[in-house]
């Protein structure tokens, strides 16, 4: 018999993270596109970034049919959050702005998947492509992370919005993040997390 779950936070209901999960307003509006395979995962940080914002979407799937609707939002200037050779840093696109609120598309899934959500998409690979600063480190001590820099996408919709609503901060938004963590080191025990996930 499966444990009851929050229909909110999806987590199970005597691990619920829903009194730490803030509702914060943006300017920017987040769109966080999600492959299927990510959506039962026990770490599923894009659901925890978008009911912590009041002025983001999460929508689930590989390809998108109402994505030209989507990006057609007006009043706002879209941007991906993906590397690549065209990518430029995330300050360098909100000096470009002018006044305009970022819509800023978040691809949620391994590197593998998120590649794969571009190319059904073709609109997305079209798109201007923005990166976080580099030096950033997770807090996700659980993973290793497959390359340098590499953040869950709570962590990255955090340091995106820290740049482009600077002075306002969304820390807030790690808390669930957090606690999710502690509870998942709390249930493996701490012999465990040392001997498999501290750096020595």
């Amino acid at each position: 018999m499966s444990r009851p779950h929050c229909p909110r936070c999806s987590r199970p209901l005597d691990h619920c993270l829903c009194a730490l999960i803030p509702r914060l307003s943006s300017r920017t509006r987040v769109l966080i596109l999600q492959h299927p395979s990510e959506v039962r995962h026990a770490l599923n940080t894009a659901r925890l970034a978008a009911l912590g914002l009041s002025n983001a979407e999460l929508r689930v799937g590989e390809v998108f049919e109402d994505l030209p609707a989507l990006l057609a939002q007006t009043g706002y200037r879209a941007c991906l959050l993906f590397p690549g050779e065209q990518a430029q840093p995330l300050p360098q696109f909100a000096t470009q702005l002018d006044g305009l609120p970022a819509l800023l598309i978040v691809p949620d899934g391994t590197w593998r998947k998120a590649r794969k959500l571009l190319h059904c998409n073709p609109l997305l690979a079209a798109l201007p492509r923005v990166t976080l600063m580099d030096g950033l480190e997770s807090r996700y001590r659980l993973r290793k992370a497959p390359m340098p820099g590499a953040l869950s996408t709570v962590e990255a919709v955090v340091s995106a919005l820290d740049i482009l609503e600077a002075p306002a901060q969304f820390d807030a938004l790690l808390k669930p993040f957090e606690a999710l963590i502690e509870g998942q080191i709390e249930a493996m025990g701490a012999e465990t997390f040392r001997r498999n996930h501290q750096r020595g």
